[in-house]
């Protein structure tokens, strides 16, 4: 197990489909155990991973490239701010978000700077990440680490200007560091850097993140976990790193020889089964997500707002809470090829 430390402050576009419909009250016999299985694991706090994952795949797409498309040139042009700005906020002691309004980016601060998860896009990172942090009380000039979970542009394409502005050392995973390369996109790559491991330890002065290699959304998709602090009391919290079936649209930048839509689905599902075994090993009890809808960031933000002294925090959902999410995301997944493919 390899571990990442830092004692000292000088050491060192994908739609995700979130409003989606809910899986048909009457899908095909084979998908029915395993879709079943997902709502009930739901219960009312998970409805949207379920509603967005659970369902038949999209009928497949024509690639950027191939036909009569043509090549990428560049990134898309940025929406507008006021389409996508949203304020930064606390959520714990330790823990702030600093995203706009479908996508997450979390700073977590410790006594040796801050670590940025999934820094945003290209065109957000500054407004959303860099001045919600000041507007927080904190310097982006003490960011020491940014661990992207997975490298669609979303989440990874903010990470140049924080590795080249602040000297942030960039973490990812073998798999994603190679997928990042390969991308078309005409947006700004961060260097490669640290790669990340299954199990490492990232210690950054008086906090330890552990990072695992997740497959599923992407072929080195990383799930961490973070402790979070809540007064004196600390929690354990579960990034989970990649949530939608990107893959079934057919794109052949994830269907290749030896990697079909069954060996997507089947580390989806093997991913999530291993997080839960692992949150439940470790007590987890608050469950983060890279997009607001997914964790009920805004319901749970009003709450955390409306608490009063001694009331629990909003956020600490539970072990069970933890292990039904994940339970959610395994069951969505070995459904998810027995939509078109029913077992003979």
């Amino acid at each position: 197990m390899k571990c990442l430390c830092v004692l000292g402050v000088s050491t060192v576009f994908v739609a995700i489909g979130v409003a989606a419909a809910q899986a048909p009250a009457d899908p095909p016999a084979a998908v029915a155990p395993f879709v079943s299985a997902a709502r009930a694991a739901a219960g009312q706090d998970h409805l949207a991973l379920f509603n967005n994952i659970c369902s038949p795949p999209p009928a497949p797409v024509e690639a950027a490239g191939r036909g009569n498309a043509a090549p990428p040139q560049g990134p898309p042009p940025a929406p507008p701010r006021d389409r996508w700005y949203a304020p930064p906020a606390r959520v714990f002691d330790n823990l702030y978000f600093v995203g706009q309004s479908e996508y997450t980016a979390w700073a977590v601060t410790t006594s040796q700077g801050i670590v940025i998860i999934d820094p945003l896009f290209e065109y957000s990172v500054e407004e959303a990440v860099v001045n919600g942090l000041a507007r927080l009380g904190l310097d982006a000039k003490a960011i020491r680490y940014v661990i992207v979970s997975h490298a669609h542009r979303d989440h990874v394409a903010g990470a140049a200007l924080l590795q080249n502005r602040f000297g942030a050392r960039v973490v990812m995973s073998a798999a994603d560091w190679e997928l990042l390369a390969t991308d078309p996109g005409g947006w700004p790559k961060a260097r490669r850097d640290i790669v990340a491991t299954d199990g490492q330890k990232l210690v950054v002065g008086d906090t330890t993140l552990t990072l695992y290699l997740t497959p599923g959304h992407t072929a080195g998709t990383i799930s961490t976990l973070i402790p979070v602090k809540d007064g004196p009391r600390t929690h354990t919290a579960l990034l989970w790193g990649g949530t939608s079936f990107n893959w079934r649209s057919g794109s052949p930048r994830y269907i290749q020889p030896g990697r079909p839509a069954r060996w997507w689905y089947d580390s989806y599902a093997a991913s999530a089964r291993k997080m839960r075994e692992i949150a439940q090993a470790l007590a987890t009890d608050v469950i983060l997500s890279n997009h607001p809808a997914y964790d009920d960031y805004k319901a749970r933000q009003s709450a955390l707002a409306a608490r009063a002294a001694g009331q629990p925090h909003p956020w600490v959902v539970g072990n069970e809470s933890v292990r039904r999410f994940l339970t959610v995301a395994e069951e969505c997944a070995k459904a998810g090829p027995l939509w078109v493919s029913p077992p003979r």
